[in-house]
């Protein structure tokens, strides 16, 4: 009765099934196809041709790693507030993290360039107080682009904390100070260990969000140093090398792939999706 019942609400996911397969599925699959024979399997020579593709996938995965930090550094504290203060607090924190999904990317990133160029707010606002005499690079550099992509992602790693955060026992924490354990403590030995879970899920979604990201560095990075989402749209778009930019979007999908089974090694992933009960 139990198996029929499931079976029953699986049919449920039928049609997300299906949305996957034909709008990111097959999309997928066409797109190996293209990097094999638009002309031929020599798009992935221009691996050995030129160092400025290795390049790029390095120095993508370096801004990813960075910016799925700063987002965990800023968004831990942000999401235990939450967690911590009340209904009432996690209400109005929650409508902050949510503000930024009313407009649209394009919108804050240029908002960002205007904050971070050299006669930006921050420039101009650090010049008159007489701390700097000249304006520090924020801008057309890897600093402009983690800063713009901590500040688009950084939503993502706090819902996902608090999700996590949400799942955690409060009398746990209780009972450890009820035994004589500092506040430091019982954080450190019994909350922090609990909120793993919603750590690794918002670092996982965070990085393989970062590794795709166009916008963000086209308007904010150093155009000498493109990542792989602008080599791959400069060689569809730009050059019409379809074969080519296939390529870089298959070698991407792997490499990415391999650093998630590289992170299953280390971490359960039944833990990271919350079936660790």
């Amino acid at each position: 009765m139990t198996v029929r019942r499931i079976r029953g609400w699986g049919l449920l996911a039928v049609p997300g099934i299906l949305f996957l397969l034909v709008l990111f599925g097959w999309p997928l699959a066409d797109m190996a196809i293209l990097s094999l024979t638009e002309p031929s399997p020599a798009n992935y020579s221009v691996f050995t041709e030129s160092p400025v593709y290795l390049d790029a996938y390095v120095t993508t995965f370096i801004v990813a790693v960075v910016t799925t930090g700063a987002c965990l550094l800023l968004g831990y504290p942000y999401a235990y507030v939450m967690h911590m203060g009340g209904r009432r607090p996690a209400l109005v924190l929650g409508f902050f993290v949510l503000l930024p999904f009313w407009s649209s990317i394009l919108v804050r990133t240029f908002a960002w360039s205007v904050w971070l160029q050299d006669s930006g707010i921050v420039n101009a606002t650090l010049m008159g107080a007489g701390i700097i005499d000249e304006p520090l690079p924020l801008i057309r550099n890897a600093l402009g682009t983690t800063i713009g992509m901590t500040h688009v992602l950084l939503p993502f790693m706090v819902l996902s904390l608090y999700a996590g955060m949400r799942r955690i026992d409060p009398d746990l924490a209780r009972a450890a100070l009820s035994l004589g354990a500092s506040p430091l403590t019982a954080f450190r030995r019994v909350f922090l260990p609990l909120s793993m879970a919603g750590v690794y899920a918002g670092s996982l979604i965070v990085f393989v969000i970062s590794l795709g990201f166009y916008l963000t560095p086209a308007v904010l990075g150093d155009p000498g140093r493109p990542l792989v989402g602008q080599l791959i749209v400069e060689q569809v778009n730009g050059q019409l090398e379809l074969g080519v930019g296939s390529a870089l979007g298959v070698v991407l999908l792997v490499a990415t792939l391999a650093v998630i089974w590289a992170g299953t090694r280390l971490v359960d992933l039944r833990t990271v999706m919350g079936y660790d009960e």
